[in-house]
Order: structure tokens, then C-alpha cells, then sequence
């Protein structure tokens, strides 16, 4: 149990580790969220079918034999990942690490809605504690408790909103290709698809003109895209996944609450960002609505958060 319960917190933790790295990119770098998107979810993802053809090579060739699994499979990838890792990257470009992750954390309040819309059913009471503690956390952030006034872009309010919807549709789709097939298999491959259709949005965003591809990066900026790639998403994943398959999806959800909290003390500590009392009261309210959501009803993937 000791184990698992440490996995899940290095593999939150890594997720927060890529934000702040992210934010050190496109602070420091003439860079696009496409291109961090596609390096991460690329390099990544080539790490993972090596693991899988190494580990699972039959398993790997029944999944592609099958129309309707790889149909799925693309939907995840392009339309659930893809989305996802754009959109919070995005959204850290408007904002910061921290902030973005907080508005990425909507996400578990998106699929509750969802899921009672769909189910029709009625929202338990910690459910509707939840919504309302994350809907007072981002109006904390937003306004800085200022009524009327946005004291952060909107640009950024609206894409950390968006990456919240698509968290929502990332946990909520896959979840019988998981049942089936495994969270680690699916997640893998599902990268790779989303990493190779954030290159040809990359190249298409520079083919007209609306970003051009870095013309220069220094050793430290690779270094940091190594991070990204080895530990903010193929080690997170990995870990995070290993970890909640001996705590549990329940203790996992919590667990993975630690995610807003390192990209916020990274952001903060690494990269300078001054974060206000409103701030901080903020991501304290979206950590507790985290734990209302989750504590007695396991989210609906099952498996992960991001």
C-alpha cells in the first residue's frame, strides 16, 4: 500500500513538475503551446509503444486488428488528449503553472455534472459542496476577490475553463477501452495518436502564419523539453497509473490532489510567479473540492486524472 500511495504522489507530482516547465518555455522562449504539445505528447508517446511492443506485443496487435477499438482509440487520443494537453498548455501561457492547473482541476466538477446530466440523477450533497467551493475558487483567482473586475486575462480564465471540459471528456470516454483493454495500453497508444495529430496542428499553425516554429533553443530548453517528456508525462503516467492500481481510484482521485499544489510551489519557488492571498485561497478551495467530489464516490474513469 506504502508503494502505491508513493507512486500516485511522484506521478501528480511530475504533472505539476511539466506545468511549471512549461511556463519556464513559453516565458523564456519564442515557443507555441502546439509545439510543446506535440514534442511532449510525441516523445511520449514513442515511449510507450516501445514499453508496450516490448511488454504487450500480442496485445498491442489485437487492439489494432480491431476497426471499432482503433476508431475509439483515435477519438481518445486526438479529440480527449490532444485537447487536453493544448488547452492547459495554453492555458499556463496565459496565466502560470499554478493557475492553470487549478482551472485544469474544473474538470472533476465537469464530469460530475455530466455524469448526473447523463445518469440523471440528483448531485450528493458533498458533490454540490464541491461545485461550490470550485466555482468561489475561481472566482477568488479570477477576480482577486474584487467584485466586477477580472484581475487575470480573460483569454486565460476562458482557455483554463476549456481545458477543464476537455479533462471531463478525457475521463469520462475511455472508460470501457480501459475495462477492456487497460488504462496503460490505451493511455500509450492514445498519446502517441494525439502526439501525431499535435505535430500536423503545429505545422498548420505555421503554414499560416499564426505561430512559427522556434528558431532557436538553447541546451537548457531541451533540457527542460526532456523533462516534459521523461518525467512530466511518461513517468507521471506510468507511476501515477501503477499507483492507483494497488490504492485504488478513490484514494488515487485524492492522491492526485498533490497536482495543483507542486505546479503552484514550483511555479513559485522555480520561476519567481507571486501568487496573492486570493491566489492561495483559491487553490485551497479547489484541493478541498477535490476531496468532497471524490472521498465517497470514485470518478468515473476509474483510473486517471489528467
Amino acid at each position: 500500500m506504502k508503494q502505491g500511495v508513493l507512486a500516485a504522489l511522484v506521478g501528480a507530482s511530475l504533472w505539476g513538475l511539466s506545468g511549471a516547465c512549461a511556463q519556464f518555455l513559453l516565458e523564456g522562449y519564442e515557443i507555441s503551446p502546439s509545439f510543446i504539445t506535440a514534442f511532449r505528447m510525441l516523445g511520449a508517446g514513442v515511449l510507450f509503444l516501445i514499453v508496450l511492443m516490448l511488454r504487450q506485443p500480442e496485445q498491442l496487435r489485437r487492439m489494432f486488428a480491431e476497426k471499432e477499438t482503433v476508431r475509439q482509440l483515435c477519438i481518445f487520443g486526438m479529440g480527449g488528449l490532444f485537447l487536453c494537453q493544448f488547452t492547459y498548455v495554453t492555458s499556463v501561457g496565459f496565466t502560470n503553472a499554478g493557475t492553470a492547473t487549478v482551472l485544469q482541476s474544473t474538470g472533476i466538477v465537469f464530469t460530475m455534472l455530466a455524469t448526473c446530466l447523463f445518469g440523471r440523477t440528483l448531485p450528493q450533497m458533498r458533490e454540490i459542496l464541491g461545485l461550490f467551493a470550485a466555482m468561489v475558487s475561481v472566482w477568488f483567482i479570477a477576480t482577486q476577490g474584487d467584485v466586477g473586475t477580472l484581475n487575470m486575462s480573460f483569454e486565460g480564465l476562458v482557455w483554463g475553463i476549456i481545458n477543464g471540459m476537455t479533462v471531463a471528456l478525457y475521463i469520462m470516454y475511455p472508460k470501457r477501452l480501459f475495462e477492456r483493454w487497460g488504462s496503460l495500453s490505451v493511455t500509450g497508444i492514445g498519446m502517441f495518436l494525439g502526439g501525431l495529430v499535435a505535430v500536423v496542428v503545429c505545422i498548420a499553425e505555421g503554414a499560416f502564419g499564426m505561430s512559427t516554429l522556434p528558431a532557436e533553443l538553447d541546451w537548457q530548453a531541451f533540457v527542460v523539453l526532456g523533462i516534459i517528456v521523461l518525467f512530466g508525462t511518461f513517468a507521471a503516467f506510468a507511476l501515477y497509473l501503477h499507483g492507483v492500481s494497488i490504492v485504488g481510484s478513490v484514494k488515487g482521485s485524492l492522491l492526485g490532489a498533490v497536482e495543483p499544489l507542486a505546479a503552484t510551489v514550483l511555479s513559485a519557488l522555480w520561476l519567481g510567479t507571486a501568487f496573492s492571498v486570493w491566489d492561495w485561497l483559491g487553490f485551497v478551495l479547489m484541493i478541498a473540492m477535490i476531496f468532497l467530489v471524490t472521498v465517497e464516490k470514485p470518478l468515473r474513469n476509474e483510473e486517471v486524472s489528467r
